[in-house]
C-alpha cells in the first residue's frame, strides 16, 4: 500500500465513530483511528505492540490463530466495551488482524454488564439453594442408638446402599425412615448426585403428576411460562425418595411403574419421553401387601419396589436406646432453643423407658421439647414436666371402692323409683331386693 492509499484509508477510519485498530501478524499496531486514540487518551500508537496500548486486548492472539471473535466484552480503563476482532488473510496466509470496538453509550454498556453480573450472582445463589434442598444431609452415624436391632438395620442398609436396587423402607410412623433414606444415598456411589424428596401424601392429587413429571410450556391453563422440570428429572444421576408411597393415587402408580421399567419420564405436554438415571427409595407405614390384596396398590409396582424391603424397628424394640436418644435430644433441642437445662431425673427417665411409644422417636422428641419449653434455665426435667400419658399420672381425684358402690346403689334406687313413680313394691322387685331392704337402703342413702 503506497503512502497516498494509506493516508486515504486513515482518513476513512478517522471518520468512523467506532474505534478501529489494525495490527500486523506479530501484534504491532499499524493503524488506529482518531476516535480510538481519543478514547485511550493517546496520540502516537503506531509501531507499539497492541498489548502495551490496549488493556485486556486479544487482537494479537487473533492475528496468530486466525479465529474471529465477535461481540466480546472487554474491560478498558474500568469500563466495558464490545469488541469484534477479525483476522486479515491474504493468499491463505494471516497478515494481521483488525479490531473494532463499540464504545458509544459506554455507560449503558456498564449498566447492562452490572445487571448481568447481578443476575448471574442471583442465579448462582438460587442454584446453591436448590442444591441444598436436594442434598442428603444425614449419615448412618447420625442415627442414634447402639441396640442390636438398630445396629443390624444400619449394617443391612449400608450393604444395600452400595447397589443400585430400589429400596422399600417400611415401619411405623416416627421411626426415622427418612434418616435411613438419606444415609443410604450418602453411602452409595450416587452420593455426589442429587437427593430429591417427595412426600406423596402431602402433595394434592391433581398436582402430583406435574410435580413428579414436570410439564412443557403452555401444557395447560396456569402453567408456568417456561414449563417446569419434574422431581424425577431433578433426581437424574442421583436418588429420589418417595415418602408415604402407600398414599400415591392409583393412576399415578402406572406412570411410576413406567419410570422404573423404561428408565424414562415424559413431561405433561411433551412430544416424547426423556431418559433418566435414578435410584428409587420408598418409605411407608402402611401394609402394602394388604393394600395389594384389597386392590388399593398395584401388585406389579409393589414387586418392583419391594426388591429390598427393610423394616425400620420401632422404639420399643430398641432396648437401651432410650437413654442415648434422650441425652442426644436434650442437647439438640437446648441448642435449637438456645436454652440450658441440667438433664433429666431418674424417675422421669424411668417413665420414658417404660412407656409404649406408639409415636416412636418423633413422639419422644416432642415430649422432651415440650418439657424443655416449660422449664426455667438450669432446671431438670422431672416426671411432672412430661405428658401424663407417659408418666401414667391421673389428675382426677381417686375415690374408694366403697364410695363407688355407694354412688352406684343410690343412683340405681333413685332411677327405679322414678320409673315406677314411687311404688316401693315394684321398685324392690325390679332391683331384686326385698321391700324391707329397699327401705333400709333408702334410709342409708338419705333418699326421701
Amino acid at each position: 500500500m503506497d503512502k497516498n492509499d494509506k493516508q486515504l484509508l486513515q482518513t476513512v477510519l478517522d471518520a468512523a465513530y467506532d474505534g478501529i485498530v489494525v495490527v500486523d501478524k506479530e501484534g504491532y499496531i499499524t493503524m488506529m483511528n482518531k476516535a480510538y486514540r481519543e478514547f485511550l487518551g493517546l496520540k502516537k500508537v503506531v509501531g507499539r505492540h497492541v498489548t502495551q496500548v490496549i488493556e485486556n486486548t486479544r487482537l494479537h492472539l487473533v492475528a496468530k490463530s486466525g479465529k474471529e471473535e465477535i461481540g466480546e466484552l472487554q474491560e478498558i480503563k474500568g469500563r466495558y466495551i464490545v469488541a469484534t476482532r477479525f483476522p486479515i488473510i491474504k493468499d491463505g496466509e494471516i497478515q494481521g488482524a483488525i479490531g473494532k470496538v463499540l464504545f458509544r453509550n459506554v455507560k449503558e454498556l456498564n449498566d447492562i454488564y452490572n445487571r448481568i453480573n447481578k443476575m448471574e450472582k442471583e442465579i448462582s445463589s438460587y442454584k446453591g439453594k436448590l442444591n441444598s434442598l436436594n442434598n442428603a444431609v444425614y449419615y448412618f452415624h447420625d442415627i442414634i442408638g447402639s441396640s442390636g436391632v438398630i445396629n443390624e438395620t444400619k449394617l443391612l442398609c449400608s450393604r444395600v446402599a452400595k447397589t443400585n436396587s430400589n429400596v422399600l423402607l417400611s415401619g411405623e410412623s416416627g421411626t426415622g425412615k427418612e434418616l435411613f433414606a438419606h444415609a443410604i444415598h450418602n453411602e452409595s456411589n450416587r452420593k455426589y448426585g442429587p437427593f430429591v424428596k417427595v412426600n406423596c401424601a402431602a402433595i394434592p392429587m391433581d398436582l402430583l403428576e406435574s410435580e413428579l413429571f414436570g410439564y412443557e410450556k403452555g401444557a395447560f391453563t396456569g402453567a408456568a411460562r417456561g414449563g417446569k422440570i419434574g422431581k424425577f428429572e431433578m433426581a437424574h444421576g442421583g436418588s429420589i425418595f418417595l415418602d408415604e408411597i402407600g398414599d400415591m393415587p392409583f393412576h399415578m402408580q402406572v406412570k411410576l411403574l413406567r419410570v422404573i421399567q423404561e428408565k424414562e419420564v415424559e413431561r405433561i405436554g411433551a412430544l416424547g419421553p426423556k431418559k433418566v438415571d435414578i435410584r428409587i427409595i420408598c418409605a411407608t407405614n402402611q401394609d402394602l401387601e394388604k393394600y395389594v390384596k384389597e386392590g388399593k396398590f398395584r401388585a406389579d409396582l409393589y414387586y418392583r419396589l419391594n426388591v429390598v424391603n427393610i423394616k425400620i424397628p420401632s422404639l420399643r424394640e430398641r432396648d437401651g436406646d432410650i437413654v442415648q436418644l434422650t441425652d442426644f435430644l436434650i442437647k439438640k433441642i437446648c441448642n435449637d432453643l438456645n436454652k440450658s437445662i441440667n438433664g433429666i431425673s431418674n424417675e422421669a427417665l424411668e417413665s420414658l423407658k417404660s412407656y409404649y411409644w406408639p409415636g416412636n422417636v418423633r413422639e419422644l422428641e416432642n415430649a422432651i421439647e415440650r418439657a424443655i419449653n416449660i422449664l426455667e434455665e438450669n432446671q431438670i426435667i422431672e416426671s411432672k414436666h412430661l405428658p401424663k400419658e407417659i408418666t401414667g399420672h391421673i389428675e382426677e381425684k381417686i375415690i374408694t371402692l366403697e364410695q363407688c358402690v355407694w354412688d352406684s346403689e343410690r343412683k340405681a334406687i333413685i332411677n327405679a323409683l322414678k320409673v315406677y313413680k314411687g311404688n316401693k313394691s315394684l321398685t324392690a322387685k325390679a332391683l331384686g331386693i326385698s321391700r324391707s331392704t329397699l327401705y333400709e337402703k333408702m334410709d342409708k342413702y338419705k333418699i326421701l
